[in-house]
């Protein structure tokens, strides 16, 4: 018996050491859970009510700081930008203008250079960082991202200094000119000479002030305000006749073909400009006795049928290095010819707004000593319709973007590129 409630007693004892330890470990891990942790001081309950609704629909950058310099909250295009890494501000100008700010309570802002991330190019990506107090322990950081703005700022500076020197080249000729003809004034056979050139440079003002405004227009007019549809055999028409004569007189052979009875919806005027410029290049940088060919055809495209205009030449063709900057404002793959030809560099930019501005695109292939295309795409006038195929196309599963061009009697030359004519 003494036994059995030695045993009794022992198993008392450690049934009631157990419950304590249990009931020890319970309130144990509750404190532990009601214990503040880092996570949960960087939460929304730390921020002042309302800024974390207002930080969220902000387009700068937010960073919120705590007195410690840790991250309480920062928005998704701060990380984007770089400026919040391991939860840590990674930029250290901003780092102290937060310290600065918090010490002494005084608005800062500064435009900044930062080295982009995942380039090895070194470009800067340009930033204004403003930094205010939140509170009295937090502080709030605001980044804007300036390149874009700063890129465009660069672009007009450069077109301003262009159209100064572009313009500046005629008129000082015209100066020179007229002092030269004075000068001549016994000498009809010189004042002839001077004056033919006076016209040359006149006229090439004249075009360079022309297409300016050409320019200007595309890029600030809505061209669909005004759109109808428009023939695109109409369009070559006006576009052939337009530099009739510079082929006429390098003995240029122009030539048009394609799918007939296409239309393209859009500003008659625009368009008319756009393939008028890119036919007048093809002539231009073609050699004598050579073609120029203009064909359409109609393209089968996800949002709605596109008619294609391709202006194929033989030229000169253009470089590598330079087929991706043709499209820029002033840009010539070849200044001296093209001031011999009364070339401004806006011809490809005013095409290249045009298309935008319609909805479509323009491309180029070009190879150096065999010529060039220049393919114009433009959404087709009217609803997106069914239209029946041909029984030989149908037959053969031919789709609508199969279909060739039509050849002309003494077809050009083929280029090795899908947007050429064969």
């Amino acid at each position: 018996m003494n036994v059995d409630a030695a045993v009794a007693a022992v198993a008392a004892i450690a049934g009631l050491c157990t419950g304590v330890f249990a009931m020890l470990a319970f309130r144990w891990s509750e404190r532990d859970q009601a214990k503040p942790t880092r996570s949960s001081l960087h939460t929304d309950a730390v921020l002042p009510p309302g800024v974390d609704t207002v930080l969220s629909v902000l387009r700068s950058s937010a960073v919120v700081l705590d007195e410690a310099d840790a991250v309480v909250k920062a928005s998704s295009a701060a990380y984007a930008l770089g400026l919040v890494r391991g939860g840590k501000l990674a930029v250290e100008p901003m780092m102290q203008m937060a310290r600065d700010t918090r010490r002494d309570g005084e608005i800062r802002q500064v435009e900044l250079d930062l080295p982009r991330r995942g380039t090895g190019r070194g470009e800067a990506l340009a930033v204004s960082a403003r930094v205010a107090p939140l509170g009295s322990r937090l502080v709030l950081l605001l980044v804007e991202d300036l390149t874009e703005a700063r890129r465009i700022e660069a672009v007009r500076r450069d077109f301003v200094a262009n159209v100064s020197h572009e313009l500046k080249t005629p008129v000082g000729a015209l100066s020179l000119l007229s002092e030269a003809v004075m000068d001549a004034s016994d000498d009809p056979e010189a004042v002839t000479r001077f004056a033919g050139r006076m016209q040359n440079e006149a006229t090439r003002l004249t075009n360079l002030v022309q297409e300016l405004i050409d320019l200007s227009r595309v890029q600030n007019d809505d061209p669909l305000e005004d759109a109808e549809p428009v023939r695109v055999d109409e369009l070559v028409a006006e576009a052939i006749d337009r530099c009739r004569q510079q082929a006429g007189a390098k003995q240029i052979t122009m030539a048009s073909g394609g799918t007939a009875d296409l239309s393209v919806w859009g500003n008659r005027g625009q368009l008319a400009a756009a393939l008028g410029n890119l036919v007048e290049n093809a002539v231009n940088y073609s050699p004598a006795r050579t073609r120029v060919g203009i064909a359409g055809r109609r393209i089968s495209a996800p949002g709605g049928d596109l008619i294609e205009l391709a202006v194929t030449d033989q030229g000169i063709g253009i470089s590598e290095k330079d087929r991706d900057r043709i499209f820029e404002r002033f840009y010539r793959v070849d200044p001296a010819r093209s001031r011999a030809t009364g070339g401004t560099g806006l011809g490809l930019a005013i095409v290249k707004h045009v298309a935008a501005s319609h909805g479509g695109e323009v491309t180029v292939w070009s190879a150096e000593g065999q010529g060039s295309t220049f393919t114009l795409r433009l959404p087709e006038a009217g609803a997106v319709r069914d239209r029946e195929r041909p029984d030989d196309l149908a037959a053969e599963g031919l789709d609508d973007e199969d279909r060739p061009y039509e050849t002309f009697n003494d077809p050009l030359p083929a280029h090795p590129a899908p947007e050429v004519l064969p």
